[in-house]
């Protein structure tokens, strides 16, 4: 169990699961993952989230050691998505003079998943709502599409915390040691990524108030240099690369074509290029590819083609850089065919659909296999990549 001190009056509840493999069905957690719920604890008593079902025992326990005796008046519910809403029913039942704090799509919600929209111990809140707890009141700002459309955040003004439901999470169990920026990056690029014009509203509107310390749902609570985490979140939502550097994403059959991703890797740091990292698509996991193609300035797509079309984890690591609204980038193709090479013109077609993407010259054709005259396009592509 990771204890977490907050403050006096605000306590951490959560829970770390390291036996979940995969987060939302898709993305790989090797250190697990947290969910993150609070109590504020004053004349009222505020339980801010519920936790994912699969910890909801543990959970339980130990929101009733926490409370020692006391009874939660109000249940305050920032995002529905069931790693934190899970335990709804549950915990409603178990305290049954609790009421439940929302917005008006909060409730529609509850209805479908758990049969009930609580219409006689609800408390519907809309932008600018408070609830007064004693000493303590809750700001409400509602932050839709971040990265559900009933996801709120709330502001408690005397200690100025900001309770971000999924704003600002990360990757990884809490007792597991690790830097925020690398798995809070592949989170917010696959999780939240799409809705970058959201975010901004929800980050200006943050900017507006005193905020000494950061509560989220998942990863740990930030109270230390916060400028840095809004910063990282204003580039990543703005779709801004954060560093220079070549992310190379190939998908090979034989290993004709990831030969030739390495050697243009190769070719790229001979010309001083300090950050090129390169992934098998039908290998790596995605998701961590993703967000490096997020985070570098320029990308390399090398694929194979396959039933006169692309390499199948080519085809879906595109559709994934477009469903997450990746853009603003300057893009090198290499393609392969043995005897009617069709990817680059699809991967192009595929990219046109994306914004402000660049393709680098010239396109790299390889027959086969890699020969003298298709690593002389390779030096050349190398040149313009580094030009």
């Amino acid at each position: 169990m990771t204890n977490i001190t907050i403050s006096d009056s605000v306590k951490y509840i959560g829970v770390d699961d390291h036996d979940i493999d995969l987060f939302e069905g898709q993305y790989r957690v090797p250190d697990g993952v947290s969910y993150n719920s609070y109590l504020i604890m004053d004349e009222k008593i505020a339980l801010m989230d519920t936790v994912d079902r699969r910890k909801g025992g543990e959970w339980m326990a130990r929101l009733d050691e926490t409370l020692a005796g006391r009874t939660p008046d109000y249940l305050v519910t920032l995002h529905m998505e069931p790693d934190h809403a899970a335990n709804i029913a549950a915990v409603m039942e178990r305290y049954p003079a609790m009421r439940i704090v929302g917005n008006a799509k909060t409730f529609a919600m509850t209805a479908q998943f758990f049969g009930t929209d609580y219409a006689d111990r609800r408390v519907v809140v809309c932008e600018g709502d408070t609830l007064e707890l004693g000493s303590h009141t809750l700001h409400f700002v509602m932050a839709p599409m971040v990265h559900w459309p009933e996801v709120m955040v709330a502001y408690e003004q005397s200690e100025k915390i900001l309770f971000s439901a999924d704003a600002f999470g990360r990757f990884g169990a809490l007792d597991v040691e690790m830097p925020w920026e690398d798995e809070a990056r592949r989170y917010f690029i696959n999780i939240v990524g799409k809705y970058g014009v959201n975010v901004q509203a929800l980050l200006k509107k943050a900017a507006a108030l005193d905020i000494a310390a950061i509560c989220p749902l998942h990863g740990p609570v930030l109270k230390e240099n916060l400028g840095y985490y809004t910063g990282k979140y204003l580039t990543w939502s703005s779709y801004e690369p954060e560093q220079k550097g070549v992310a190379i994403a190939f998908a090979s059959i034989y290993g004709n074509t990831a030969a030739a991703a390495h050697r243009l890797a190769e070719m790229l740091r001979r010309r001083g290029e300090e950050n090129v990292v390169v992934y098998d698509l039908a290998r790596c996991d995605m998701a961590e590819a993703t967000a490096a193609f997020f985070r570098f300035d320029r990308a390399v797509l090398a694929s194979s083609t396959y039933d006169a079309g692309l390499f199948p984890v080519m085809d879906t690591f595109l559709s994934r850089l477009k469903s997450k609204n990746w853009q603003q980038r300057r893009v090198g193709l290499i393609e392969n065919g043995t005897w009617a090479p069709a990817a680059a013109r699809i991967m192009c077609e595929r990219l046109s659909q994306m914004k402000c993407i660049c393709i680098a010259e010239p396109v790299v054709t390889l027959r086969s296999k890699m020969n003298d005259a298709s690593c002389r396009q390779m030096e050349s592509l190398a040149d313009s990549l580094t030009a």
